[in-house]
């Protein structure tokens, strides 16, 4: 299974509502404000199978000392296939020289 990855890529309202609904997210009942947040974030990693958005997450961060990951989410279709170990050592990656 080829698994696309893609750091701060564009992200389409309805996909992002379907993968939080996939997963029972509350948060995908407000969705101004849910992608108003994803856009706010310090960075969002998604994955990708056949250009299906089939994870994500996203980080907080002061940008140069300490990083939070409050979402990560993978459509059940897609679990325990690597989906977020791929996403998680993406952003791994991004925040490797932080401290927290």
């Amino acid at each position: 299974m080829e698994v696309v990855i893609e750091i701060n890529g564009s992200l389409g309202k309805d996909e992002v509502i379907s993968l939080y609904r996939s997963n029972g997210w509350s948060s995908a009942e407000k969705p101004e404000q849910l992608m108003a947040a994803l856009k706010s974030s310090h960075s969002v990693v998604t994955a990708r199978f056949e250009k299906e958005l089939i994870g994500l997450a996203n980080s907080l961060s002061d940008g140069h000392l300490v990083v939070y990951y409050p979402h990560l989410l993978v459509n059940p279709k897609y679990h325990r296939m690597g989906v977020a170990t791929k996403i998680m050592q993406a952003m791994s990656d991004i925040y490797r020289d932080f401290h927290q």
